[in-house]
């Protein structure tokens, strides 16, 4: 990770989405396995002798945006491939499952097209990763290679050309960097060879075959952008602006328009559009799949605390919501008290507020199970950052840097945090901060699939019994 002069840092998880692939062989790496889920469906039907009907096309699409995007990568162990493939679809198999009992879909299908193409699917992933990387450099050489330079050689264009080196998948080779400081101003480390100052780009481009153009100049040097723009006019080469607010840590950055004019979001919430409309149908199912299931559990942990302890069975607690709102949080019961008010302590191991059948149900994470209906009703998703306590919030606000991005969304019944260890007592800043930059990871990461993995290990979580929750 590149440092920056001014001390702030490069971040590689950072990007903009404009919608364009990179390149022919990312696209690939990315469609692959999504599309031999489907391809593998399809030959299960076709050897039992059934029809690809309506149901094996509901469940095609199901199982394409369940494991998109695939992530063919070049890098890894033999063991790792497995793992990662097998585990990936551990998580979507269940979801499917799940959704056909929770349909009354599962029927339409024959249990040995089912069981064929549950194990067929990950065994022709698994060959595909292997393949990968024999058959796609293949593919990428039919392209003409693509010829770029980078104009900076700062910080952030050094990250770029080595990116861009190390991406097998790229197709592009930097044919070197452009900037007004000396070669010996720069080190001797440069990934590329100096070709000369930014005056010099023009002629360079026009007398070479370039085909991308690379500008990583701080936003401060304005008219030196300008004037190359301008300089450019008459070349067919595409051009790029790196702009240095790439040098912060960015949260869903994206290009857009707002009245006919470009803007670049730099923290924004990845649901908007089509993905939030994903994202609260995937709340919707998840959240009645689970009451449906887990009812009798939680009538019976509901009767459990009726005959253990005084008082109401669940528990209401303020905390806050999407931008920051304030809602109602519902839990089983886990305390002989019930504390909501300006100064609420945290929960701690051995703590004596915790009953005993409280502290089972805290360690199983069953007193969770009510916040399903707060999903239903739309206050709550299934996966996003834990809510803390409005007490809570107010203290680590002004202590954590970047500490309420993380209501850009809805609070979770559980988290990236949760399922990394970062469950259970802060009792340090540094605790807080370690589940607070998870969270921040998730808001720049999220997809669907992640939701769905966090999901899985969560179950498991919950099955083994977490040493963080009491």
């Amino acid at each position: 990770m590149a440092a920056h002069p001014s001390g702030s840092r490069t971040f590689p998880n950072a990007r903009i989405r404009t919608g364009r692939v990179a390149s022919v062989g990312a696209w690939l790496a990315r469609i692959a396995d999504p599309a031999l889920a489907v391809a593998a469906l399809a030959i299960a039907m076709w050897l039992f002798g059934r029809p690809f009907d309506a149901n094996a096309t509901l469940l095609a699409s199901l199982a394409f945006a369940l494991t998109y995007p695939g992530d063919i990568t070049f890098r890894r162990r033999p063991r790792a491939v497995i793992r990662g493939v097998a585990g990936r679809w551990a998580v979507v198999v269940p979801i499917l499952i799940v959704l056909g009992l929770v349909t009354d879909t599962l029927r339409a299908f024959d249990p040995n097209v089912l069981a064929t193409w549950a194990i067929g699917t990950p065994l022709l992933q698994v060959a595909a990763h292997f393949l990968a990387p024999r058959v796609l450099p293949r593919v990428i050489a039919l392209r003409r290679e693509q010829v770029a330079i980078v104009v900076g050689a700062n910080s952030l264009g050094r990250t770029l050309a080595r990116s861009l080196d190390a991406d097998e998948l790229s197709g592009t080779r930097i044919a070197g960097f452009f900037d007004d400081r000396a070669a010996s101003r720069l080190g001797a480390d440069l990934e590329s060879p100096l070709c000369g100052t930014i005056d010099a780009v023009a002629d360079f481009v026009r007398a070479n075959r370039v085909d991308h153009i690379y500008i990583a100049l701080p936003m401060a040097s304005q008219p030196r952008i300008l004037k190359l723009l301008d300089q450019l006019r008459d070349t067919t080469a595409s051009i790029y602006f790196l702009p240095d607010i790439f040098l912060f840590d960015l949260i869903q950055a994206r290009v857009d328009t707002v009245g006919g004019l470009p803007v670049v979001a730099v923290c924004e919430t990845p649901f908007h559009g089509t993905t939030g409309v994903i994202k609260r149908l995937s709340d919707l199912l998840m959240a009645l799949a689970a009451i449906v299931l887990a009812s009798p559990v939680m009538l019976a942990v509901a009767l459990a605390i009726k005959l253990t302890m005084p008082g109401p069975v669940l528990f209401k607690q303020r905390r806050y919501g999407l931008d920051g709102e304030e809602i109602i949080v519902w839990k089983f019961r886990s305390m002989k008290v019930a504390q909501d008010g300006d100064v609420v302590p945290q929960a701690t191991r051995d703590d004596e507020r915790v009953t005993p059948l409280g502290r089972f149900l805290r360690r199983t994470s069953l007193d969770e199970l009510p916040q399903f209906f707060n999903v239903l009703q739309g206050r709550m998703s299934v996966v996003g950052p834990r809510p803390h306590a409005v007490a809570h919030n107010e203290a680590y606000r002004k202590l954590i840097k970047g500490y309420m991005i993380r209501h850009k969304v809805k609070p979770g019944i559980t988290g990236w945090a949760q399922v990394n260890g970062a469950r259970g007592e802060t009792d340090t800043i540094d605790k807080m901060r370690r589940r607070i930059d998870f969270d921040l990871e998730y808001l720049r990461n999220w997809s669907l699939r992640l939701d769905l993995l966090i999901v899985w290990k969560t179950f498991w979580l919950a099955l083994r019994g977490d040493r963080n929750a009491y």
